[in-house]
């Protein structure tokens, strides 16, 4: 039987262990909030985004890459491209990480509705939670009738 009330010590050392874990929470939501105000306590800054839209992880993640906004049916009337100029934007996580603070553990990665995300996508994910020690990744998977959490390796094998 689980209790109401949870310290979430487990669940941050499984995250802090394996550095990249899949979440199964139950669909009214809140425990996702609960878990990660815990992680912020510990001492790690917390990132939240969704896996819908995300394109090439690699790129928006950890690199620079060009982005065009919504032409919206207009034309550009310079010499570009029809659908507009390309805007280089930063990379989020790679940001985050440049500009921790030192009395912080780490980032923790949030990411929403990861069941969109592909094995290749989960495998690059959980190669750079590896690669990168001051990143943890925390991937919503899917519902479930109580909030439990696998290392990502077990959820990418099943």
């Amino acid at each position: 039987m689980f209790s109401l009330i949870t310290t979430g010590g487990k669940f941050i050392k499984d995250v802090e262990t394996h550095g990249a874990v899949a979440v199964y929470a139950p669909l009214e939501g809140g425990y996702e909030g609960r878990y990660l105000r815990r992680m912020r306590a510990k001492g790690y800054e917390a990132l939240s985004i969704s896996a819908r839209g995300l394109g090439d992880l690699q790129a928006y993640l950890m690199d620079v890459h060009g982005v065009r906004p919504p032409h919206l049916g207009k034309k550009s009337k310079s010499s570009d491209a029809c659908v507009g100029s390309v805007y280089y934007v930063p990379p989020i996580v790679g940001t985050q990480l440049d500009n921790l603070s030192p009395r912080r553990k780490g980032l923790i990665l949030w990411i929403v509705e990861g069941f969109v995300l592909t094995n290749e996508e989960l495998n690059y994910l959980k190669d750079l939670a590896k690669s990168e020690p001051r990143l943890k990744i925390v991937i919503e998977m899917g519902g479930e009738r109580y909030f439990r959490w696998q290392p990502l390796v077990q959820s990418i094998a099943a």
